[in-house]
């Protein structure tokens, strides 16, 4: 006779999603043959070679891909992820500033269809699914700002912050903007890990920074303003930060 207990759930808890910054043969070298690892790897198109995806570690084992991070009030996150690798160059730094690269729509496709079966596999809350520089701010900055992460909240993986109310909120900051304390606290009501110190401090600067590379891609200084407050203080609300609903 055999037994199960009804008490268990899935090992993963997160799913996050990396850029590579090199090429597909030195993606597939380095997650292969050295120190770092990923579940899965998703090529880039290449002349005529689609894009693939690539399946490197089982799911029921953990990969080396998160590193020091934390999350919701979880740390050690490779115990409990699954990591996606993108192959995408990152940035190029130029004489007149740096400029991030695009992904690609069909290698995105492919992402995008990973996602949703990972996360209803495993039953991955929205806000869970995350970025690598959401649980390692300041030390990660993967997979950057021109990551399509709208994309991902009009598909129904992550909640997004209404925005009726995003403006509405807005104009009530432009009249007066919250202390730093204040985007402290949000910022960890929200998934970070911050000391309340009152100081705009470089942690700080780094989570609003990793905030506004996912929810504000036009500007990510990582300076508190009247819109990343509005975006952050609906964040954090009961009914303003929703998920997207397939109704067909």
């Amino acid at each position: 006779m055999s037994y199960s207990s009804q008490s268990q759930d899935s090992r993963v808890q997160f799913l996050v999603l990396h850029f590579t910054t090199i090429d597909n043969a030195a993606s597939i070298k380095v997650l292969t043959q050295d120190s770092v690892s990923s579940h899965y790897l998703v090529t880039e198109r290449e002349g005529d070679a689609a894009p693939k995806i690539y399946r490197l570690v089982p799911e029921e084992r953990r990969a080396f891909h998160a590193g020091l991070s934390s999350w919701k009030g979880a740390s050690a996150l490779n115990a409990s992820s699954i990591g996606i690798e993108i192959v995408n160059q990152g940035y190029t730094d130029t004489p007149t500033g740096r400029v991030w690269h695009e992904f690609q729509k069909e290698q995105m496709d492919l992402v995008i269809a990973l996602s949703k079966d990972i996360v209803a596999r495993h039953n991955i809350r929205p806000d869970r699914v995350v970025g690598h520089s959401d649980i390692a701010p300041g030390r990660k900055n993967d997979p950057g700002p021109r990551f399509p992460w709208k994309r991902f909240a009009d598909e129904g993986i992550i909640a997004w912050p209404d925005a009726t109310m995003v403006a509405a909120k807005r104009a009530e900051f432009e009249r007066a903007l919250p202390d730093v304390a204040w985007f402290q606290e949000k910022l960890n009501a929200h998934g970070f890990s911050l000391a309340i110190t009152g100081i705009m401090d470089a942690p700080t600067n780094n989570a609003l920074e990793a905030f506004q590379m996912k929810y504000r891609q036009s500007d990510f200084s990582g300076n508190p303003d009247p819109e990343t407050a509005a975006l952050l203080a609906v964040a954090t609300s009961k009914d303003g930060f929703l998920v997207k609903r397939n109704t067909q």
